[in-house]
């Protein structure tokens, strides 16, 4: 099933405003628990896994986000 442009930027909206903060607090709750369960990683370390999630949220919904910041290809008004 294809999403139409403006569906597509009502959840591209939705997944930036509600979804990506949320993912930030599961990301750092993570980091935090295996912090106080195995210690404290070297700071390069916990660099590049922050990188990672920060790069991983983003994989399932790149469908969604392609060609959103476009003109709507829709639009007949020109």
């Amino acid at each position: 099933m294809t999403l139409s442009y403006k569906a597509r930027r009502r959840w591209s909206l939705l997944i930036l405003v509600i979804g990506l903060p949320l993912y930030i607090v599961v990301a750092v709750t993570v980091v935090n628990w295996a912090d106080a369960r195995f210690g404290r990683l070297p700071l390069l370390a916990e660099l590049a896994v922050y990188l990672g999630l920060g790069f991983l949220w983003a994989l399932p919904f790149r469908k969604v986000f392609r060609g959103v910041g476009q003109a709507d290809p829709d639009d007949r008004s020109e």
